[in-house]
């Protein structure tokens, strides 16, 4: 019994983490901190926590790499580094927590469609499970529209009675980096969107190379670079790259060791014992914590548009991952049921053989009487 919760409580941490690391960079942008700076930190201090971890479990068995995989992980760090990074922390800077956390929801939606433009998905309506992606696709891109183009009026939510001084001062000395109702969200839909052609390529990658530690280690160490390059281009400035305040070092160690280090090597564990689909499902509770914890200690509000999206976003997330859960199983039984006609064409080859080998020494014995 308590081995079955080992993974449960292990994703509910890893939730916990992405919404700790969503608040804590968002205090590290309304203290000054560019974006694009932290991005560069975090790969930085990413880079340091997961090579050890690559070399610790994957060094000895490390396929050949060829030429096609390196252009493989320069471009999946060009995109699922670099690119949707940035425009993450970009979009979390002209936004919310929460609604950055809401529109990550739209990755299984975003990686479907390019699966069907890569011819990595068939669509056929007939077919519950397919049908059950697209209509979770549909309710995802309409949950993003209304959360970015809409707002309304505020939830009637009391103050929050919590007072963190750190986090009032900042909100209060910073308008430069007041939500952005266009920019933001478009920054983050487009990380998402970054983020699901990363996917597509990995799918590609993971077959003739299955090191994930390794890939992810390289992919970190090139992002590194990419994004300290483009950092430079928008500030050069010693003062603005010092780590001397707190907040901004510990959100960029936390972004760094504990987002993507920790973070990738307990799904990668769990994965490997309860399948992608198990993790998937606890996603929608990092939008859950996120938003509680901006409304109780980010003086956040609440919007009724806001609140429709995540919602629609989250069902359709769901249909996307039971439609592909659906699928898997189809499948699962159609292999089972292909090896339960091998094995009985066998049987009977077998049996048909033994006939005539009966046959064979019946006749012989016929003829020797």
């Amino acid at each position: 019994m308590a081995c079955g919760l080992i993974p449960l409580f292990l994703m509910v941490l890893v939730q916990c983490a992405y919404a700790g690391m969503n608040i804590i960079s968002k205090l590290a942008i309304l203290s000054g901190m560019n974006p694009l700076i932290l991005v560069s930190y975090r790969q930085i201090f990413a880079t340091a926590s997961i090579f050890p971890i690559a070399y610790w479990l994957e060094w000895k068995t490390l396929p050949k790499m060829t030429k096609r995989i390196v252009y493989q992980i320069i471009l999946s760090s060009l995109l699922g580094i670099t690119g949707n990074q940035v425009l993450y922390f970009v979009g979390l800077k002209f936004s919310t927590p929460t609604i950055a956390s809401a529109l990550t929801n739209l990755l299984p939606a975003f990686t479907f469609m390019l699966a069907v433009v890569f011819r990595q998905e068939n669509v056929r309506l007939k077919d519950k499970a397919a049908l059950g992606k697209v209509i979770g696709t549909i309710l995802c891109v309409g949950g993003a529209l209304i959360l970015s183009f809409y707002h309304g009026e505020t939830i009637g939510l009391d103050e929050s009675k919590i007072h963190w001084k750190f986090a009032e001062k900042m909100d209060g000395t910073n308008s430069s980096t007041k939500s952005n109702l266009l920019l933001g969200p478009v920054a983050i839909i487009g990380s998402a969107l970054v983020w699901a052609l990363w996917f597509i390529i990995q799918a590609d990658m993971s077959k003739s190379f299955p090191a994930p530690y390794t890939s992810t280690a390289y992919m970190c160490f090139l992002g590194s670079i990419q994004c300290v390059a483009i950092a430079l281009c928008f500030e050069h400035t010693a003062s603005a790259w010092s780590l001397k305040n707190t907040m901004r070092l510990t959100s960029s160690l936390y972004a760094g060791v504990i987002s993507t280090g920790l973070a990738y090597g307990l799904m990668s564990w769990t994965i490997v014992r309860k399948g992608p689909l198990y993790v998937s499902i606890f996603t929608p509770l990092q939008l859950i914590i996120t938003a509680v914890v901006s409304w109780a200690l980010l003086r956040e509000k609440l919007y009724v548009g806001t609140a429709i999206g995540s919602l629609l976003i989250v069902l359709g997330l769901y249909s996307v991952l039971w439609g592909k859960n659906k699928e898997m199983m189809n499948t699962e039984d159609s292999i089972e049921v292909t090896i339960i006609e091998a094995i009985t064409a066998a049987d009977n080859e077998k049996d048909e053989r033994n006939d005539l080998e009966l046959q064979y020494y019946g006749n012989h014995i016929h003829v020797a009487t």
